[in-house]
């Protein structure tokens, strides 16, 4: 169990998918807005990323099985920073240096935008 006393959103850029999972659940549970990075691995165009409910997701692997795993213990709405872009095939995972950066902007961005909205109109994003 995690303590989220005095926490007011939570930026999960975790990369293990059972930690991540673990996080989310427990944010949901506390009630805790959360936004979620998926996969920045073997992506090259920052342009791609974009802030949306993991349903809508397409093309990122990671959402996908984000998706499953999360559907599996009841959670189907959490805001995700993902990428439309088809992951560059190669041996092993790795990622370029602006890449990580960008999707790390946009989920600083949408944090703010839900502590906004969660204190301005009782907002409900997890």
């Amino acid at each position: 169990s995690f303590d989220f006393s005095g926490v007011d959103v939570i930026v999960d850029a975790i990369d293990s998918i059972d930690d991540k999972v673990a996080l989310i659940r427990n944010a949901v549970s506390a009630e805790i807005p959360v936004v979620s990075c998926m996969g920045a691995g073997n992506k090259l165009d920052p342009g791609a990323f974009e802030v949306a409910d993991l349903t809508r997701t397409s093309v990122c692997p990671l959402a996908r099985i984000m998706r499953k795993r999360l559907r599996d213990v009841g959670i189907e709405h959490v805001r995700v920073v993902y990428s439309k872009e088809i992951p560059v095939r190669g041996e092993g995972v790795g990622s370029i240096s602006f890449v990580p950066s960008t999707a790390g902007l946009l989920l600083a961005s949408e944090a703010i935008r839900m502590i906004i909205d969660h204190k301005t109109n009782g907002g409900t994003d997890t």
